[in-house]
């Protein structure tokens, strides 16, 4: 059985087992009217087909055990867990190793609102747990299950607004919190909340609203300043201490992260100089990155920030894999998502870093090897099995070992969430 060791804190965050059965995971958030994380979707698959397998195989039970049992809190930082069931997943009894307390039953479209299948839900919403439609439509049949439901989830690009719109108007007054899915842009955010959805699960958080000849802000360039000097080797530690002090915020971010799990040193350290004398240079590059990246997000939702952590570890854990600079790649993987925090456009954020051709490229969506780690967690974070598979094949890259060190990288990013709160 694989494993691997993560930083160690207060929350509990310790070790998580993988299975050899395990090939495909992935956790979508689901947010509020205020852009916080109301849950995560917990994608498990034990292959790339589309539907959850729950079938009771070795595969399957593997994930569910070790995976979701003994992480499942880790996974969903403490909130609600939203999870795909089949019929057999069900009644099979296979759900019972769930929480109820913080587990969201996904009752998937294709299930018929059987007499079996509303027992069922009942049984267990008594027993605790809470009942999501999943791609729903009115249907007379189905309201034995709505009459259960805690959550309708309706999916915002195959559901016509007027469809939406009867949906809503006929449920009105029922308990039940309305979740939009595929909601890919701020538009679609914008038209969900007019026809009263509450929650929202989809792509358009991390997608900025770019302005034209938008610039980067004057209060932020000196961190890309920064930014520019972490990628000089050797470093200049004149000017980029100087740089840094004259940064309160920041200078308490960078020494938190020091001295946390995130680094791994056993050394208290009260300064840049020292710090970068403990750490060492490809450390301290990472860490400090992280502090710039913390600041940046700063009075924003915390899940854009949560997402670049987990990408920029991920493709430094993983650049072994295909021969690729680990410190190169934790900085792709963190700067992708500088726009979304920033609001400017990516070739203009390119502009100001003094990067490689190939990671330039790589950032600006050009196919390349630089770019292969980065396009591999976008789809992990969309749930596109199949893109990911592709990715991988191509590259001659082991998908069990890519599924392990994204893995470790969402652990590894809520310890690093937790040190720079």
């Amino acid at each position: 059985m694989a494993t691997f060791d993560v930083p160690a804190k207060s929350s509990g965050i310790a070790q998580l087992e993988l299975a050899d059965g395990l090939r495909y995971m992935a956790r979508q958030p689901i947010l509020d009217l205020r852009g916080q994380v109301h849950g995560y979707e917990l994608l498990f698959r034990a292959g790339p087909e589309a539907a959850f397998r729950g079938d009771g195989d070795l595969a399957t039970r593997t994930v569910l055990d070790n995976t979701v049992l003994f992480g499942i809190e880790k996974l969903t930082c403490g909130l609600s867990a939203f999870v795909n069931c089949t019929m057999e997943s069900l009644t099979g009894n296979l759900v019972h190793i769930l929480p109820p307390s913080s587990t969201v039953l996904e009752i998937l479209e294709t299930l018929e609102p059987t007499p079996e299948l509303i027992e069922c839900c009942s049984s267990l919403k008594e027993a605790g747990y809470r009942i999501a439609l999943d791609d729903f439509v009115w249907k007379p049949e189905a309201a034995g299950l709505v009459a259960l439901a805690d959550y309708i989830k309706v999916d915002f690009i195959e559901t016509r607004p007027y469809k939406r719109e009867e949906l809503l108007k006929r449920l009105r007054g029922k308990k039940i919190k309305f979740i939009a899915e595929k909601v890919e842009t701020l538009e679609d955010h914008q038209q969900a909340c007019k026809e009263g959805f509450t929650l929202f699960q989809g792509y358009y958080f991390c997608r900025p609203v770019l302005l034209k000849n938008r610039k980067i802000p004057a209060n932020r360039f000196s961190y890309i300043r920064i930014l520019q000097l972490l990628h000089d080797d050797p470093l200049d530690l004149g000017e980029l201490g100087l740089l840094v002090k004259q940064d309160a915020s920041l200078t308490y971010r960078l020494l938190r992260l020091v001295n946390s799990p995130v680094s791994a040193i056993r050394q208290e350290v009260s300064s840049i100089e020292s710090a970068l004398v403990v750490v060492g240079e490809d450390t301290f590059r990472r860490i400090a990155t992280l502090a710039i990246a913390s600041e940046l997000n700063a009075g924003r939702p915390p899940e854009i920030l949560r997402m670049a952590f987990v990408r920029a570890r991920f493709c430094e854990q993983a650049a072994e894999l295909c021969g690729l600079g680990s410190t190169e790649q934790y900085l792709l993987g963190m700067v992708s998502l500088f726009p979304a925090i920033l609001h400017i456009a990516m070739p203009e954020l390119v502009r100001a870093l003094p990067l490689r051709d190939g990671i330039r490229e790589a950032l600006l969506g050009v196919p390349c090897l630089e770019s292969s780690l980065l396009a591999w967690a976008e789809a992990r974070e969309r749930a596109d099995w199949e893109k990911s598979e592709t990715i991988a094949s191509s590259n001659g890259l082991s998908q069990v070992e890519l599924i392990r060190c994204y893995g470790e990288a969402m652990l590894w990013a809520e310890a690093a969430m937790f040190s720079v709160a």
